[in-house]
């Protein structure tokens, strides 16, 4: 494995977000200065927030998977999960709504989930059910440790064992197919491949081995930290504090110093310089880019992944019937993928997924109120350039029906507190107005995705969903570790974390790094 040139005792690590804060973490606890520039005002990046009016919402992700990942994270500087982050493990999982009616329970418990499949679609489909989850749990342990957890300077890097276990499990096929080998209830096909949008890609275009995203959800289980996921990025940056990293918030990085091919000092737009030996650039790829002096050549143009429109909401009651999450599916799955990744238009019949963390924690609102978040996948704004600021509140409206009609409630009992669009992904900085980054293409995938080492400096590093392993909380926690193995080779870990899960195939926090 390559690794930045030279001496690397003093780390900058350009922004805050979950990725710059896991190589933080990593850095500090291999006794490296490590000082974090963000331009925020705190941390978190995608994974934001906004309270107005006692109600406390994450504007970033909200679905937490994988917890060993965040233990590990946190062990590096020596701390515990259970003491930084204390979480909760959501049953159901996910709550499903089909347009038929009908609803499905998704655990992540083997038999209670067997259970439901069978009264939900019969034995046969409940079968089938056990036999993907051993599917998906191999497909996990054979991705794991080499494909996800490990840097890979060349394709080449792929040749191993675990490349052919994967070859015979199908992972090179399609993502929908492999699941319909196990379930023929096209109800059921849906909660095992919708995961395929947060690859940016329709199931009958995706990977199978992307259907690891699936195991992580519908096995590992998914969690909600008390207080929000705005909890998750609190928990690293006190943890890093604690350790000696050093934040500098509100400040953004202007411009970096160079002697030769070495980044030496970093520039604050008011001016003040920071020395580093090696530098860490977690913020996203075009930032990344215009500091680095110029994007590295592709044959190929990057393809971002769709975008979303997501509606925060205030609303009184107690929402009888729905989850902490709940899958609103239309009648019509493919069209979604044709509308959204094909035509790059809005989706004719909405699959949409609501929020509703204070089903787990009711401080997020006030007494007797709920919060809710919707979102809707939406074209980015490079397939689709649109004046989001003018159709914004018009569309919200129009989603807001939908809901209200499939749940059954009056769209004027329910408050829109803020609508977020691809118009303010892009004012953030994002690729194509996307909160998702590029997507999981064969091109953009492992060693073919942007390189976490730019050949452009001798000792900077990329970190966060647009390199290496790729979009969502527990890649990106990923993609910070594996920064960090850049800067000082591969460390054992302080902890044993989650790697093939040979021991308790269902334990997210089980197996080896």
């Amino acid at each position: 494995m390559r690794t930045v040139a030279g001496s690397a005792d003093r780390i900058v690590v350009v922004g805050a977000g979950l990725s710059g804060l896991a190589a933080a973490l990593h850095l500090a606890g291999r006794g490296r200065q490590v000082t974090v520039v963000e331009r925020a005002l705190g941390p978190g990046g995608r994974a934001g927030r906004r309270d107005a009016d006692g109600y406390r919402m994450d504007t970033g992700p909200t679905v937490l998977t994988m917890p060993g990942i965040v233990a590990d994270t946190l062990a590096a500087v020596g701390e515990s999960l259970d003491a930084r982050l204390p979480l909760v493990r959501l049953d159901p999982a996910y709550r499903a709504h089909f347009a038929d009616g009908t609803t499905l329970d998704v655990r992540t418990d083997a038999e209670a989930m067997t259970d439901a499949v069978r009264a939900f679609a019969g034995p046969s489909e409940a079968a089938g059910y056990r036999r993907l989850r051993h599917w998906l749990t191999r497909l996990y342990e054979a991705e794991y440790a080499r494909f996800m957890a490990a840097n890979v300077d060349s394709p080449f890097g792929l040749l191993t064992p675990e490349l052919a276990r994967l070859v015979v499990l199908g992972g090179f096929g399609r993502w929908d197919c492999a699941v319909g080998r196990f379930l023929r209830d096209e109800r059921l096909r849906r909660v095992f491949t919708f995961q395929a949008l947060y690859a940016g890609l329709a199931p009958s275009r995706a990977l199978a081995l992307y259907a690891v995203i699936a195991y992580m959800d519908t096995v590992g289980g998914v969690y909600f930290p008390r207080g929000g996921v705005r909890a998750l990025p609190d928990a690293l940056a006190g943890a890093a504090a604690d350790a000696g990293v050093t934040f500098r918030y509100a400040t953004a990085v202007a411009s970096l110093e160079r002697r030769g091919r070495r980044i030496t000092a970093v520039r604050t737009d008011e001016d003040e310089r920071i020395r580093c030996d090696a530098i860490v650039l977690s913020c996203d790829l075009p930032e990344a880019y215009r500091l680095l002096g110029g994007a590295p050549h592709r044959a190929w143009r990057l393809r971002p992944a769709p975008s979303a429109v997501v509606l925060h909401l205030a609303a009184s009651g107690a929402w009888a019937g729905t989850g902490h999450h709940n899958l609103l599916f239309g009648e019509c799955w493919e069209t979604v993928f044709d509308d959204l990744v094909r035509d790059g238009r809005l989706m004719r019949d909405p699959s949409l997924l609501l929020t509703r963390p204070t089903a787990t924690d009711p401080s997020l609102a006030p007494p007797g109120r709920q919060l809710m978040s919707l979102l809707a996948p939406v074209p980015n704004l490079a397939d689709r350039p649109t004046d989001w600021d003018r159709l914004g509140p018009a569309y919200a409206r129009e989603l807001l029906e939908v809901v209200a009609g499939r749940l059954g409630f009056a769209p004027s009992t329910v408050d829109t507190l803020h609508v977020l669009t691809p118009a303010d992904w892009r004012r953030q900085g994002l690729v194509a107005g996307t909160p998702f980054s590029l997507a999981h293409t064969f091109a953009q995938t492992g060693p073919f995705r942007p390189a976490n080492l730019p050949r452009t400096a001798d000792n900077a590093v990329l970190a966060g969903c647009g390199t290496v392993p790729g979009v969502g909380v527990p890649t990106a926690l990923l993609s910070g570790r594996l920064a960090a193995d850049r800067v000082t080779g591969v460390v054992a870990a302080r902890r044993v974390g989650i790697g093939p899960a040979r021991r308790r195939a269902s334990d997210p926090a089980s197996g080896r790094r």
